[in-house]
């Protein structure tokens, strides 16, 4: 009885602290912050498309861009708390539901715990940055884990089901976007006619082409496990790379940096219309927490 009742006073308090407005701020500090990083990747893409790239197009390379900027170690700071917002507005949407008609589904609550380990690795990996430890690029940690999964038994087999995770992920954005899917989890009430079409086309071009990027980490992942070959894995800026090796060239590798460039600015447009509310329950019902 004892365990119950402070279970439940725990989770009356968490209720309360992803209800503040505070914490909505601090949610949409983070969605600011994945912009930056958005923008910044799809620009290096772009230089690297016009044969003047220098640092990689990857996460380590855009931090390493900001870090060479005066104010750098401070933005690098901001960026690490951001990505602690999504995280922890992502493990409230876990905890309490999405808010969407359908956010209390195990399916969506599994989805957002998902997301929000995935944002902490993000954060982890900023902290890593600042604090001097660095790190190696996107390829060559995709090759590296990929490695040492394949030295342990079923270990393919992991590398295998990441792959088509990845893969299917990057499909189902990509139809989501051409849906329209996202548009359900933004105030549009909050936009005139002419911002709404302006968001929903950044929204569209924006998400489809994040979902080509990591749709293609996931391809060369499983081809990785496929052919029991560690060196086929790539990372983000490898994958981008490709792009500039089809027929079409270089010009690909810009366009498709273009639309990361455009996800980064959809996601301001995020940290200003996103419903980062989470969902609670009560005697009446399940409601949303609105911003205050």
């Amino acid at each position: 009885m004892t365990t119950n009742v402070a279970g439940a006073g725990v989770r009356r308090a968490g209720r309360r602290v992803a209800g503040h407005s505070a914490f909505h701020i601090f949610c949409r500090s983070g969605l600011v912050a994945r912009g930056v990083l958005y923008l910044l990747i799809g620009w290096l893409a772009v230089q690297i498309g016009l044969g003047d790239g220098g640092h990689e197009a990857d996460k380590q390379g855009a931090l390493q861009t900001v870090a060479d900027k005066p104010g750098g170690t401070a933005m690098l700071w901001l960026l690490a708390a951001g990505f602690a917002g999504l995280a922890l507005w992502r493990f409230a949407e876990a905890a309490f539901g999405q808010p969407v008609a359908d956010g209390r589904k195990a399916t969506k609550r599994l989805a957002s715990l998902g997301r929000g380990l995935f944002y902490s690795v993000g954060c982890v990996t900023v902290l890593n940055f600042v604090l001097g430890q660095g790190g190696s690029s996107s390829n060559e940690q995709s090759k590296t884990y990929t490695a040492r999964a394949m030295e342990h038994p079923g270990g393919r087999w992991l590398v295998l089901a990441v792959g088509i995770g990845f893969l299917a992920w990057g499909i189902g954005s990509v139809a989501g976007a051409v849906r329209r899917k996202f548009v359900e989890r933004l105030n549009t009430g909050r936009m005139g006619p002419r911002t709404r079409r302006f968001v929903e086309t950044l929204g569209v071009v924006g998400r489809a082409s994040r979902g080509i990027v990591f749709g293609g980490v996931g391809v060369f992942l499983a081809y990785a496990a496929i052919t029991f070959d560690p060196g086929k894995a790539k990372g983000l800026d490898g994958t981008l790379r490709q792009f500039a090796g089809t027929p079409a060239g270089p010009w690909l590798l810009v366009v498709v940096a273009a639309g990361l460039l455009v996800f980064g600015a959809y996601s301001f447009c995020e940290a200003r219309w996103r419903k980062v509310e989470a969902v609670r329950d009560g005697r009446r019902g399940a409601r949303r927490l609105l911003p205050r």
